[in-house]
């Protein structure tokens, strides 16, 4: 099974997942880059997967669904394409030969959704849209600190070796901000450097692994104690986990 990120726009990535004769594609914005390349490499278009309503993420749906027949899966409370299977946290979809389990993560999108699939003998796959970027999480267009820092909890429990799809190229600006949050942390320290290194050569910095994310991701981390002390000089008003994840988005939001 193969894994590509197609670049869309100026830093979106659409996933394709293929096994040299059908394919899977999710948060298709961008229908270009999609048929491109399953024309290059000679894929039936199967499935389509979208996490969430927003443009750059769904834009493409109903002419990938109009051009390949492809089945087409999204979250049950978001206004979608319509024709789809609207799914849930705890529902299943098969393609490709693999089950794919939908997580609920709501806080970036109030009905936003993410795939996981466990994948027999290969590592493990997220495709989180925009709840969990490397180095950072979504912003907060429609959910609370609360409902965000619960959807970052529930990813967090997945296996270390979990390949964290995500949908922007926002890695080395993360980056920026984890190391202003952790100035000490040589582990964040070495995977900015090699971030660094790939965006360099035009290489994509995903997909991450979990295992990494929690040792340099400040948003799933906000129950360590310098993440704590950092959010705290920010707003002394930080004094539970929820209070603590919101000063960090904050400070986030208006990070240079």
């Amino acid at each position: 099974m193969k894994l590509i990120a197609l670049p869309a726009f100026t830093d979106n990535y659409i996933w394709m997942l293929h096994d040299g004769h059908r394919a899977l594609v999710v948060d298709p914005g961008d229908a270009k880059p999609v048929l491109e390349g399953l024309h290059h490499m000679g894929l039936q278009l199967e499935t389509i997967l979208v996490t969430h309503h927003h443009t750059d993420h769904t834009g493409a749906v109903a002419i990938l669904r109009q051009t390949t027949g492809a089945k087409v899966y999204g979250p049950a409370h978001e206004v979608m394409p319509e024709p789809l299977s609207r799914l849930c946290g705890g529902d299943q979809l098969q393609s490709l030969g693999l089950t794919f389990e939908v997580i609920d993560v709501p806080g970036h999108t109030a009905g936003h959704i993410a795939y996981y699939c466990a994948a027999g003998d290969e590592t493990p796959l997220l495709f989180c849209g925009d709840t969990l970027f490397s180095g950072g999480c979504g912003r907060l267009f429609e959910g609370s600190p609360a409902q965000m820092l619960a959807s970052l909890d529930k990813l967090a429990a997945l296996p270390d070796a979990t390949r964290i799809c995500c949908a922007h190229e926002y890695t080395l600006s993360n980056l920026r901000f984890a190391a202003a949050v952790e100035p000490a942390n040589q582990t964040l320290m070495d995977y900015a450097e090699s971030a660094r290194d790939l965006r360099a050569r035009l290489q994509p910095t995903l997909p991450s692994t979990l295992g990494v994310e929690r040792q340099i991701n400040p948003f799933l981390r906000t129950r360590q104690t310098a993440v704590i002390q950092a959010a705290q000089a920010i707003d002394a008003c930080a004094q539970d986990e929820v209070g603590v994840f919101a000063a960090l988005r904050l400070w986030k939001n208006r990070f240079q």
